[in-house]
């Protein structure tokens, strides 16, 4: 038996984002139909490195489609059209036009349809030209990365379609759960844009908006980026991976490097001021890096809890201890090693690993039996009737609670007096101020539409009050170190007995065992270790880190994870322990340049903003302070048309007519853009270029995600009216509903322990309890030693 056995899925899609989805699926069981034109998908003839593959398929397509079974045709077909009449879930990714869509869900009223796009398949922009590339410019990614005298970074290896194809199967298993006796159909509208601005953009504006600084930010001409200091430092023998997200790490790391007085320094006590005076702290640092081996380093900074990891390169990742011994590492069956599906879960069977078909190998397939059961509720809010025990905090577990509160769920995000949610601390308000902790970004963007209450699980009136909720909820997920719920005796084996329907998701760093098991472990440390890191920075300088994209990456597959396990629960009517480690979601995104390196022997590498899709692709400064345009040529029309745009003789010259010279030439075309875009203004450029059909975008700074039309007009801003913060702009779910047109976004985030009276009430507790709970600091809503 397996998770999502009997579930039927058309993909009609190519490339990355479709693709993934569905093979996320595929790995839960699904039963995955590719359909394919007679071309095949562009990706059986990619390779990164450009390698002459012989007429065989690339093994990153290989990846992608493991355990799928391929046709050839359409949906005119009498045999597509007959798989589509008896599907489940359509996912494209917008090569069908409207009246293919409309046909679809005609003949088939059930079907739920998942579109994948770059900005949506409704509003202006929805036909606009766009790589994954212009769309990391326009998301605010872009602008923040990188050092001041140098231009802005993307982030390597397209992984801005990586995270679309989450949120697409967070669509789809949403929906396809909704429905009860009569399921009905759907489309869900998937805007890659709004995907990589939820999670590579982040909450930087509304934290600006909190501030109070919007207008002065709007004016603001730059520069915005910065790197993180510090970050990827050298050794004696290669490279390590640091990291200090609190004031005790940064401080235990100036201990080790012999320089505890730097830590009171105001040249480097803040994040960003160490990034103003980046040189003389990194000499300073590299003092005590260079003169140890990377093992030395991180025997040392472990032991005083500052996370630290070794950098991931295409060689090395699958060679780490901690991989090997958990197994993440599997033979793909055309001989390279990929990563394996980022979760594990007790009591199913996990779909063996089967070759990708050939193009059309399967002609003539047929459905095999359906099993899937629904759950009986709106599609328009799924998870309605459901409860979430949230015991997460920080980014990557509230991400992945708030999607399920967003999707419909009655989330109750438990916390303490005596320990808040960490980024409660990340403030937009100094320490002191009156409520100062209610003022976090990353707090009010990831806990909206939950409820808030507090209980010290220490205690243990407060650890069974807890049991008390958990036995009537659905899902319990946490995201704390291993050993914390083991303190606190929630366990696997306590929640089953006291609720054996209950669905128990786990998200540590690393995982539950295995050497690094009891390390420290955020975002940042992810991105060095998957080599996410390793694909993004200047050529000639170090690996620079994609900044958080880690924790939301986690947080959605930890929700694909948790839907697939409660599509199971609907047929066999038992609870399932998930486990969904931050690490091993990050090395299933980061794949290819480990895939490119087992089934070649190719080293993929940073490139600045080049990339191996475009040629040229590049960010080129216009006429004023901080105007870059984003550019992506990706085939030969579009460099035509880019020369006439440009009215440039030397353009037009024959070496660069098509692609490979491009790329063999793109150092001198860099220089012929550079001054043909320097006295030109960045808006009309931009608009010309796409107007000519050439991907082409400025470079938003923070802010500039509140001024996108497409954000607009397809209501991916929404207003959250909080009691202590006031009304401000938060982003929304990065996909629409057909039948939805009510915000995602219905209540702000739980002020501390804003709930705790109600939700104790509705487990049984009466007004003397919760007085006693309260006068004992059990219960509260002011931190511990906080004003």
């Amino acid at each position: 038996m397996t998770l999502l056995g009997g579930l039927r899925v058309l993909d009609l899609s190519s490339e990355i984002a479709g693709p993934y989805a569905t093979k996320l699926m595929a790995d839960a069981g699904a039963d995955v139909i590719k359909v394919e034109t007679a071309e095949g998908d562009p990706l059986r003839r990619w390779s990164a490195s450009h390698r002459d593959l012989a007429g065989d398929d690339g093994a990153l397509f290989r990846y992608l489609n493991a355990t799928k079974r391929a046709v050839v045709g359409d949906l005119d077909d009498a045999a597509v059209h007959a798989l589509l009449v008896d599907a489940d879930v359509l996912v494209e990714d917008g090569s069908l036009a409207d009246d293919d869509l409309t046909q679809a869900r005609a003949a088939n009223p059930r079907l739920i349809v998942v579109s994948i796009t770059p900005f949506g398949r409704t509003g202006s922009w929805a036909r606009r030209p766009a790589t994954e590339f212009t769309l990391q410019a326009l998301c605010a990614s872009t602008a923040s990365r990188g050092l001041v005298d140098r231009p802005p970074l993307h982030v390597g290896g397209r992984l801005g379609e990586w995270i679309t194809g989450t949120y697409a199967a967070v669509a789809a298993l949403a929906t396809t759960f909704a429905g009860g006796a009569d399921p009905r159909g759907e489309h869900v509208d998937v805007s890659m844009l709004e995907c990589m601005a939820l999670t590579l953009g982040g909450f930087s504006a509304l934290h600006v908006s909190l501030s109070g600084a919007l207008e002065a930010a709007r004016t603001f001409t730059g520069p915005s980026r910065s790197v993180e200091v510090p970050s990827i430092e050298p050794t004696a023998d290669g490279l390590v991976g640091l990291c200090t997200i609190t004031g005790q790490q940064f401080g235990d790391l100036m201990v080790l490097a012999g320089h505890p007085e730097l830590s009171a320094d105001p040249r480097f006590a803040t994040a960003m001021a160490r990034s103003r005076h980046i040189t003389e702290f990194t000499a300073l640092l590299h003092e005590w890096t260079t003169a140890r081996t990377t093992a030395q380093v991180i025997e040392e900074a472990s032991l005083l809890r500052v996370p630290v990891a070794p950098v991931g390169q295409p060689d090395t990742i699958p060679t780490f201890d901690h991989l090997v011994v958990r197994g993440v590492y599997e033979p793909n069956p055309a001989g390279f090693v990929q990563p394996r599906p980022p979760y594990r879960v007790s009591g199913v069977d996990r779909p063996p690993v089967t070759a990708a078909p050939r193009l059309g190998e399967h002609a003539g397939a047929a459905w095999g039996a359906r099993a899937i059961a629904h759950h009986d509720a709106p599609v328009s809010r799924p998870l309605a009737g459901l409860r979430v025990t949230d015991l997460t905090a920080f980014w990557a577990g509230p991400s992945a609670s708030s999607m399920l509160a967003a999707l419909g769920a009655d989330v109750i995000h438990v916390e303490s007096v005596q320990r808040p949610d960490g980024m409660r601390f990340s403030s937009a308000k100094p320490p002191g101020e009156p409520g100062w902790y209610e003022w976090s970004a990353g707090f009010q963007h990831n806990n909206a539409n939950k409820r808030g209450i507090t209980l010290d699980l220490g205690d243990p009136r407060g650890r069974d009050a807890a049991l008390d909720l958990i036995a009537t909820s659905d899902v319990v997920i946490e995201n704390f170190s291993p050993r914390v719920l083991d303190a606190f005796g929630i366990t696997w084996d306590v929640v089953h007995a006291r609720n054996p329907r209950t669905v128990m998701v786990r998200m540590p760093a690393f995982g539950l065992d295995g050497p690094w098991r009891d390390r420290t472990g955020f975002a940042q440390t992810m991105e060095q270790v998957s080599g996410m890191a390793w694909m993004s920075g200047y050529p000639d300088g170090l690996p620079v880190i994609p900044r958080g994209a880690c924790d939301p990456l986690a947080g959605m597959h930890a929700v694909t994870a948790t839907l697939a396990a409660l599509h199971e629960r609907e047929r066999s009517g038992e609870g399932r322990f998930v486990e969904v480690t931050m690490l091993e979601a990050a090395l299933a995104t980061a794949a290819e340049m480990v895939i490119e390196h087992s089934a070649y022997g190719t080293s993929l590498h940073r490139d600045g903003n080049r990339g191996p899709v475009a040629a040229p692709q590049g960010l080129y400064a216009c006429a004023g302070r901080e105007q870059w345009l984003a550019l992506a040529v990706v085939d030969d029309a579009q460099w035509s048309a880019l020369t006439g745009v440009l009215a440039s003789s030397e353009l037009s010259d024959p070496r660069f007519a098509e692609a490979a010279g491009r790329r063999a030439h793109h150092d001198v075309i860099d220089e012929l853009l550079n001054a043909l875009t320097a006295a030109r203004d960045l808006g009309a450029t931009v608009e010309a270029l796409v107007a000519a059909g050439v991907p082409a975008a400025p470079v938003t700074g923070f802010v500039g995600v509140y001024d996108l039309i497409p954000l607009r007009e397809r209501r991916f801003l929404e207003v959250i009216d909080g009691p202590v913060v006031g009304r401000h702009e938060v982003l929304g779910v990065p996909f629409r509903f057909a039948s939805r047109t009510e915000p995602w976004v219905e209540r702000p985030a739980p002020t501390l322990g804003q709930h705790t009276d109600e939700v104790l009430a509705e487990l049984g507790f009466d007004a003397g309890a919760r007085a006693a709970l309260r006068e004992d600091g059990v219960t509260g809503t002011t931190p511990r030693g906080a004003a």
